[in-house]
This record gives C-alpha cells, structure tokens and sequence, in this order.
C-alpha cells in the first residue's frame, strides 16, 4: 500500500468532512465493467468518438466536466464547430485514438425478497443417490 493511499484512508477515517472523489485510475480500460479496488463501488467502462455534424469526420474526443468534447473546437476538414456524440460498444484499435473513455458508477439492484428454506427433524438419514456405472 502506498503512502498517498494510506493518507486517503487516515483522512476518510478522521476527518469525514473531507470528501475525496474517486478518479477509478486502477480500472483497466480493456475491461467492460468491474468494481474499483479504492472505493469498491461497480464501474463501466463507456467510450465515446466525437465526429462533425457537418461532414462526418471524426474528432478526437475528452471528458471535460463530466461531458464528451472534442479537442479542437473547430474540424479540421470543413471548419465547422458542430459536432455529435457517438457511443461505441466495443473499441477497436482504429478507433483507440478518437475515442474518449469515461468511468460510469453503476448502481446495482438491490434483492428484496428473501428466500427461507425449513427441513423436517427426523430419525432416518437422508439417503444419497447412488452412482452406477
């Protein structure tokens, strides 16, 4: 364990009114989903490629405040400034440098029912089934 985890944990024990917001760095973006080892909470790895709404081209895109923008604010093939968002289910290696990847939490379902299961005391044994061969 490092020295700056074991800051995050001192300071998530001590001082709660520090809240930390967890970057999920140790996500592996070759992974469609899985859960965090810092924070334990289940993440899915969604990538988006911005293109221009005006000839189609794709743009290289980044996550800025939590949305999907292009780099450049203009394209570089027809000088428009309006573009679209595209999500892609899986990434190629073509694609790999458009694409702009963001780390979605997912909340999981939460089971309501309970199933309850009762056995009968009695004298005998269960028998097992036997195998034959």
């Amino acid at each position: 364990m490092s020295l700056t985890d074991l800051l995050i944990q001192f300071t998530r024990i001590f001082l709660p009114s520090l809240s930390f917001k967890c970057t999920h760095d140790k996500i592996r973006p070759d992974v469609e989903q899985s859960y965090c080892p810092d924070c334990g909470k289940l993440i899915r790895n969604e990538w988006y490629i911005t293109r221009c709404s005006c000839c189609g081209v794709k743009m290289k895109a980044m996550v800025k405040n939590g949305q999907i923008v292009p780099q450049e604010h203009y394209c570089s093939n027809c000088g428009g400034e309006n573009f679209s968002v595209e999500k892609v289910d899986k990434i190629n290696f073509i694609d790999i440098n458009f694409a702009a990847l963001k780390k979605v939490e997912v909340e999981e379902e939460v089971i309501g029912s309970t199933i309850r299961c009762w056995q009968e005391r009695t004298i005998e044994l269960p028998k097992l089934p036997v195998l034959s061969r």
